[in-house]
């Protein structure tokens, strides 16, 4: 039996999908506190020609800006996919609670795969992480966004 997927996660995958439609990777992030929209974002690199745009980090930029403060203690980063090393550091950097997403990364991944920077010595935070949660969906975006460009 297959469960719904939490509303964070949802928006996130749909996200991800307005980035492919761009021709941006298909990752999508949302920044909830308690059970509440801060903030959202979709990969926006080839458009911004910002190499940093990652979904995760332009939704915690705008979750900071929206709290007034660059510690976002008590919320949740909700992403499509296994951040990288920058958006994990970035995401420790923050003081997030929680982070959830959907597949994992095993190229370009950060927390589970490569860097595992939560894992360091040298991270000072380390949030509550779950992966897994929507991961077919998110992962057949990416093979579907990747299979047209080949």
């Amino acid at each position: 039996m297959a469960f719904p997927l939490p509303p964070p996660m949802r928006r996130a995958l749909d996200l991800a999908a307005e980035a492919a439609a761009a021709g941006e990777v298909p990752v999508g992030a949302v920044v909830t506190r308690a059970e509440e929209l801060v903030a959202e974002a979709r990969n926006a690199m080839r458009e911004s020609l910002d190499p940093t745009a990652h979904a995760e980090i332009v939704a915690i930029r705008r979750a900071a800006e929206m709290l007034g403060t660059s510690r976002l203690d008590g919320c949740t980063l909700w992403v499509s996919l296994e951040p990288c090393a920058m958006c994990a550091a970035a995401i420790g950097l923050a003081r997030l609670d929680a982070l959830r997403f959907a597949a994992e990364d095993p190229k370009g991944g950060g927390v589970v795969h490569g860097a595992r920077i939560f894992g360091q010595a040298t991270c000072h935070h380390r949030p509550d992480v779950l992966g897994g949660i929507g991961e077919a969906e998110a992962a057949e975006q990416l093979r579907a966004f990747f299979r047209e460009r080949r």
